[in-house]
Formats: C-alpha cells, sequence, structure tokens
C-alpha cells in the first residue's frame, strides 16, 4: 500500500507510518544506529527516513526501474541499492547523492549487502550469478554461480565475511566460501520456487541456524553445521528476518496474509 509501518518488538505495539512513495515498496533497511530507515519502491526511488524527526530525510533519484534492494553500510555514511535496470547504485546518505553506478547484472537485481567492515558488497539477480564487490573501487572481485544456475533470490555475507549465504528458486540455500569459491554447504527441505525469499543467519546463545521463510507456509530452521532441519514453525508464507544477537525472529505475510509474526524462543 506504498507505506511503511514501525512496531516495537517487545511490545507489538504499533509505532508510526512513513507515508511518502508513489508506488509498492519492496525492501527496507535499518542503519545500524537504528536513527534511519531506508525503503525501496517501485516508483524508482529510495527513501531515507529520519526516526527521529519521522520524516523523509533524504530522497534518491537514479534508477530507471523498480528498486528492489537497500541496505546501509556498517557506518551508516554509504548505502548501496539494486534493481530492475540490473544496476548497483552506492549513494552518500548524508548528502543524497548517488557515487557509483555498477551495471552489475544482465537481469534484476534482487539483493543487496554490505559486509561486516563495508569493505565488500555481495549482490545477486535473477541471472543467477552472485558477484562480490570491492566497496570502495566498484570493482567486481568475484562472480559465484552454481552449475545449474537457478534465480538467486537473496544473498547476505556471514558475520566474518568469509561465508556467503544465497537463496535460491530450486528449493535450496548454499552457504559459499568466499574466498575459495566453494559451496560450503546446501540446506534444503523449504519450498522456494516463485519468491524472492531471503534466508538468515540465526546466531545466539543456544547455537548457530539458518533460517528462512517458505511456499509451504512454514519457517524453517535449520542447523548451521549439521544441515539438520531443527524445527518448522506452521506460521504463514513469506520472509523472515532475524533478530542480531537474541533468539527472535519476524516473519512477514504473502498475498492476503498481511500479518507479521513474532517468534521468541523462550
Amino acid at each position: 500500500d506504498k507505506s511503511i509501518k514501525i512496531w516495537e518488538t517487545e511490545t507489538g505495539q504499533f509505532v508510526h507510518t512513513f507515508e511518502g512513495h508513489r508506488e509498492g515498496v519492496s525492501d527496507v533497511s535499518w542503519s545500524s544506529d537504528g536513527a534511519f530507515l531506508a525503503s525501496a519502491s517501485d516508483d524508482k526511488t529510495v527513501i531515507i527516513w529520519s526516526m527521529e524527526e519521522r520524516e523523509a530525510f533524504k530522497t534518491l533519484r537514479g534508477h530507471t526501474n523498480f528498486v528492489f534492494c537497500v541496505n546501509f553500510n556498517p557506518d551508516t555514511n554509504l548505502l548501496v541499492s539494486g534493481g530492475y535496470d540490473e544496476t548497483i547504485r552506492v549513494w552518500d546518505v548524508a548528502r543524497g547523492r548517488q557515487l557509483k553506478v555498477l551495471p552489475a547484472h544482465s537481469d534484476p537485481v534482487t539483493a543487496v549487502s554490505f559486509n561486516h567492515d563495508g569493505s565488500l558488497i555481495v549482490s545477486c539477480a535473477m541471472d543467477g550469478l552472485i558477484r562480490i564487490w570491492d566497496a570502495d573501487s566498484g570493482q567486481c572481485l568475484k562472480t559465484l554461480v552454481d552449475d545449474d544456475n537457478p534465480i538467486c533470490s537473496h544473498a547476505r555475507f556471514s558475520s566474518n565475511s568469509k561465508f556467503v549465504l544465497v537463496s535460491t528458486q530450486d528449493s535450496t540455500i548454499r552457504l559459499w566460501n568466499y574466498p575459495s569459491s566453494h559451496c560450503a554447504k546446501t540446506y534444503v527441505g523449504h519450498v522456494n520456487r516463485t519468491y524472492c525469499i531471503p534466508s538468515c543467519f540465526l546466531l545466539y546463545e543456544r547455537g548457530k541456524f539458518i533460517v528462512s521463510g517458505s511456499e509451504d507456509n512454514k519457517v524453517y530452521i535449520w542447523n548451521l553445521q549439521t544441515r539438520q532441519v531443527v524445527q518448522s514453525l506452521d506460521g504463514h508464507r513469506g520472509a523472515i528476518q532475524t533478530h542480531p544477537s537474541r533468539g527472535i525472529m519476524a516473519s512477514a505475510g504473502m498475498e492476503k496474509d498481511k500479518s507479521i509474526r513474532l517468534w521468541f524462543d523462550e
């Protein structure tokens, strides 16, 4: 509905609605300090919202088609976006200015994000390629591709930047060793053939896990090391996001399911 809504995690209390996009919103990203929120929209813009002022801080224009994905770097001074114009764009947050345009892929870009220190960017696209970029120079350092070349839904770095977690539309999640260009582990059991469903790391005192939404109305949790499904949660089809340090997950429904559910390990 073109809006962005904010809720409190602990209480589930509704906080605020941001309105300003002229078309639907595909992705949002928090800055590391929680002061800003960025949103990517089909209106070809990215808007950076100030949480303190509760209004638009900057509107970033440059993409020539739908903007599908967006992420801040750890220092919150840069933003990366990707979209249906097959480019990745790097932006100066304070000035709202475009710094780089990378002709990254031959199909729409489905995910972009920085690594833990902001020196690298990972992107993936419907062309099935996962690319690693030097954030400073914009140079492509490496391309990862599976033999079957399935559509890539999502990609993100591990916290130590040695691995890249990739979701693909052959109902598989792959953990790539970035330095060796080797697929270290695969996770299966869920269903992902139609939508760009992200997968996440869930790292907290109970262990290390991989989490994903699924098109069979479940959320799946795998043991990172053994690759075994340790739990499936009946809920809804859709996207998933994990808390950075606690056993909390948020899942968002798709199509007619307009709910967001929070899952707590208690």
